[in-house]
């Protein structure tokens, strides 16, 4: 879809079509739709990332707490949102094998017991091999640090989905 179809869509559609390119925060996208009309992706993305920089810390935490654990419980059993659940397919994480499942579990519940949300990994960036030793290194991260990387990769994503939706080259 072009930037001309985006800033004529009303609330409601724009808030379905925009509502999880942060993932499960269409509360987003309905505050972004005031800021039309949009030059173009830049300025799309630049108004989705201004939101969450300026909410305050357990807001931002919030939004990272959307995101579900990667290759959690939710990726067989088909609970994920179409996005995530594509992202998540298409890394190879419902191919590992039981120990490398069990290694990621306990890796992520790490995670999120040292920091208070999930480990978010903008999958279509990084090579799937590389997620559990990235999430071994980020648990020796500080707490602010780890929160500022990690809201850099629901960045990174929203910014991947737009791209998407829009049709243009990431």
């Amino acid at each position: 879809m072009d930037i001309e179809k985006v800033n004529s869509m009303d609330f409601g559609e724009f808030v379905d079509v925009f509502g999880n390119v942060i993932e499960r925060c269409p509360l987003i996208a309905a505050a972004v739709w005031s800021k039309r009309p949009f030059s173009g992706l830049g300025d799309l993305e630049k108004h989705f990332f201004a939101f969450i920089d300026g909410l305050p810390l357990s807001g931002q935490e919030g939004v990272l707490r959307c995101h579900p654990e990667l290759a959690g419980r939710q990726l067989p059993w088909g609970r994920l949102t179409a996005e995530s659940q594509r992202e998540q397919s298409a890394a190879g994480l419902q191919n590992l094998g039981a120990a490398e499942r069990l290694r990621f579990t306990e890796l992520t519940a790490q995670y999120r017991t040292r920091f208070g949300f999930p480990f978010v990994l903008a999958l279509r960036l990084s090579d799937p091999a590389a997620a559990p030793r990235e999430l071994a290194r980020r648990l020796r991260c500080p707490p602010a640090q780890e929160l500022r990387t990690a809201l850099g990769e629901v960045k990174k994503i929203c910014h991947l989905r737009l791209a998407d939706l829009l049709g243009e080259q990431p």
